[in-house]
């Protein structure tokens, strides 16, 4: 059986954390900044959790990550 393929703009977007889960950036911090709160875009920094009602799909697309 051939190794499975990862898909490479997964693996840009996603990284696993020490219990096994996925981090992922924030959305919503790319343009039109200006009218968006300070407070706004510094919560925005921290990384999120990947929700578990999409934990198979990724996991689908990172066997080896």
């Amino acid at each position: 059986m051939p190794k499975m393929k990862t898909n490479r703009g997964a693996a840009k977007r996603f990284r696993r954390t020490g219990s096994g889960g996925l981090k992922r950036a924030q959305s919503f911090r790319r343009h039109i900044l200006t009218k968006k709160s300070t407070k706004r875009k510094r919560h925005l920094r921290a990384d999120a959790t990947v929700h578990a009602s999409d934990m198979k799909m990724i996991n689908r697309m990172l066997p080896y990550v």
